[in-house]
């Protein structure tokens, strides 16, 4: 089991709940419905479920229930960001005419201890002890398929009719030269540390390092943030990653972007060397994370005995979410290219009705139609759903694009949070919504309008239609129904409106 550190009272609160140390496995009474192998958001989702309309369900967990997203990932990250942004908050403070006189003096032991409190009051709705009211017979213990019918759980046998592999995945290092010779952080260790580092560099500008290269240069650290491509955050709309780095920068961040011929070494301290837009650096170091790479967790499951196909990517599935197995399934990190927590929860729905329904009136359901929206939180966030333009551009779907910038929108412009913007694409010529980017303070709650309008096939000219609270920065998405309503306009409704306005004027 992963050590728990620093052994707190808070992290032994963890402990009890997600992995107790007295924990006894049952024994099994016979075979069950369905057995869940992880206990992270897709397997815990699928279990509870699964219990919940009457299957008799055990789960499987070798390490700590909750998964990445509870221990390693969502939880602590989000707790040490809402503390960097108070910190940044004080640091800005005089640009609203609020004076602090002593600054933002960080507390980082503290700001640690917070998190860790915060999370294990969290873990109690991934608690064994909830499962198992639940009426799920939760086991701990590395499993490992040995046929068809059975499955191995610290030496005992449980026979299944349907099984769930919910792994996950974890982080992995790309191969850098002379890594194995430092000593790193990944997710899976950076919310251990009760030191702030001085300096801290991170590989990698995908999410994970941008979110904290921008809260660790918040708190306090010099941050150096290597990455092998130009700029940032490389997948996301790139209009929307610059105005993402011009923050990260203005936090202090030191961005060494199209980095060529990273080199790693101990002298005593760790030295970083890469070559950066023509120029060489090699900086000393406090601490070093690696947030670049993943691999799925399929080791030891022995998927070999039962046909389950696999590769470096994952479990391979089909739409419905079925293995090369036709009665084990997979969901989450394990087999999904979106690895997030709000898909591995809707995954996990679609496979407690295919795998417990596989005949009757319930059909089947397809991953394929899922509209999966995230966000990358740092400061302003940006948020994203459905096709990029390049992806319109490859799939050979025509598409119009609006855009509303937050420097036209009056509670943007309040609140000193101008520098982001709504952009819609739409089906051409038509007001169906086919992907939306939003860069904002809050723009991963803002979304889900958006999300929701795709999923129900609301169009944008609806959205206009949509009385929105003045003044909010959602007002930016039903101006930007209004943007679309303005190209619905004819040659003749235009000369008749005009009209009108000139009799008004007149009056």
């Amino acid at each position: 089991m992963n050590a728990l550190l620093p052994r707190d009272p808070h992290n032994q609160q963890l402990e009890a709940n997600v992995h107790p140390p007295t924990w006894i496995n049952p024994t099994p009474g016979g075979p069950y419905h369905l057995v869940v192998i992880g206990a992270g958001t897709a397997g815990l989702v699928t279990a509870a479920g699964a219990a919940g309309l009457g299957a008799r369900v055990a789960l499987i967990e070798r390490d700590l229930m909750g998964g990445d997203c509870l221990n390693v990932g969502c939880v602590p990250s989000k707790g040490v960001i809402s503390s960097a942004r108070i910190a940044a908050t004080v640091k800005q403070a005089s640009n609203y005419g609020v004076h602090v006189p002593a600054g933002a003096e960080v507390d980082f032991a503290g700001v640690m201890q917070r998190m860790r409190r915060l999370r294990a009051g969290i873990s109690r709705n991934d608690a064994a002890e909830r499962f198992r009211d639940l009426g799920v017979d939760v086991y701990f213990g590395q499993a490992s398929f040995v046929d068809s019918e059975t499955i191995d759980v610290a030496g005992t046998k449980l026979q299944y009719k349907r099984a769930v592999i919910a792994t996950g995945a974890r982080a992995a290092a790309p191969p850098i030269d002379g890594l194995d010779d430092v000593d790193y952080l990944t997710n899976e260790s950076v919310f251990s540390l009760t030191e702030l580092p001085r300096r801290l560099g991170i590989i990698g500008a995908g999410p994970i390092g941008c979110e904290m290269a921008q809260s660790f240069a918040q708190l306090g650290s010099d941050v150096l943030l290597v990455e092998s491509e130009h700029g940032i955050l490389t997948k996301e709309d790139r209009d929307a990653a610059e105005i993402v780095q011009t923050a990260l920068q203005r936090d202090g961040v030191q961005l060494l972007c199209c980095g060529r011929d990273l080199k790693l070494k101990h002298d005593g301290t760790i030295r970083m060397a890469v070559d950066s837009h023509d120029k060489h650096y090699d900086e000393p170091i406090d601490q070093l994370l690696v947030a670049v790479g993943r691999a799925p967790n399929v080791e030891n499951l022995n998927l070999e005995a039962v046909g389950v196909e696999f590769d470096r990517k994952g479990v391979r599935v089909n739409d419905q979410l079925q293995t090369t197995h036709p009665r084990i399934f997979a969901a989450g990190d394990v087999c999904s290219k979106y690895q997030f927590t709000h898909a591995a929860d809707f995954m996990a729905r679609i496979v407690i009705q295919n795998a417990l329904f596989a005949v009757g009136p319930f059909g089947k359901k397809r991953v394929s139609d899922l509209v999966i929206p995230w966000a990358t939180y740092t400061s302003p966030e940006i948020a994203h759903v459905g096709l990029y333009e390049q992806d319109a551009e490859q799939a050979g779907i025509e598409i119009d694009t609006y855009v509303q910038h937050f420097s036209d929108v009056d509670r943007a412009i309040l609140e000193g949070e101008e520098e982001g913007f709504v952009k819609v694409h739409t089906k051409k010529g038509t007001g169906k919504i086919v992907g939306a980017t939003i860069v904002a303070k809050n723009a991963g709650d803002m979304i889900s309008e958006i999300t929701l309008a795709m999923v129900n096939e609301v169009g944008l000219g609806k959205i206009a239609s949509v009385i929105h609270p003045y003044p909010t920065q959602a007002e930016a998405i039903r101006k930007l129904g209004d943007q679309y309503n303005r190209t619905r306009l004819t040659p003749t409704s235009k000369t008749v409106l005009g009209l009108l306005r000139r009799w008004n004027v007149g009056k």
